[in-house]
């Protein structure tokens, strides 16, 4: 079972998300009155020029966000960040705002799950490393990726543009 301190942290964030799918603060509320497991975490990393994302090409979901299982006693916003660093290698500060939150299946014999976006800007001339046989790289935001999850692409490619949005009107 989630640790109270874990799902405190979960709620929390998906209420701050910037970006909600499948109603999934309303799952959240419903779930949140049965033993719940597990959470999930991931980061959308883009590059400062908002022309790249960072993704990890997973053994069977094809190219995904780094990201993973929030493990017990861990905050969802904290195992984003282990994620990041252990499939990429990359110690990226995650912005404030969570860019989104969703519901899914990541596995046939797991529940639906709750995934928590978190969002980092970092530079691609930082050197990659990660996971053997797991190996990262920048695609470029109008390529499009191969993933069991193909809605991600419209999704992270949103928030984007959004960050990018943002930057350009608060550089005037």
């Amino acid at each position: 079972m989630i640790h109270q301190m874990t799902l405190d942290a979960a709620v929390a964030d998906a209420r701050l998300a910037a970006l909600e799918f499948d109603n999934a603060r309303a799952w959240l509320e419903r779930a949140r009155q049965e033993p719940m497991e597990p959470l999930a975490a991931e980061v959308w990393v883009t590059d400062p020029a908002f022309s790249h994302v960072l993704l990890v090409k997973h053994r069977w979901r094809g190219w995904v966000p780094p990201g993973g299982k929030v493990e017990p006693g861990e905050t969802p916003r904290s195992a984003a960040r282990r994620e990041l660093e252990e499939e990429t290698g990359l110690r990226g500060a995650l912005l404030p705002v969570p860019a989104a939150v969703s519901v899914r299946s990541y596995r046939a014999d797991w529940s639906p799950t709750l995934g928590l976006s978190y969002a980092a800007i970092v530079g691609r001339d930082v050197p990659l490393g990660g996971e053997s046989g797991q190996p990262a790289a920048w695609i470029d935001l109008d390529e499009e990726w191969e993933s069991t999850f193909p809605d991600d692409r419209d999704r992270i490619r949103a928030h984007v543009r959004q960050l990018a949005a943002g930057r350009s009107v608060g550089a005037r």
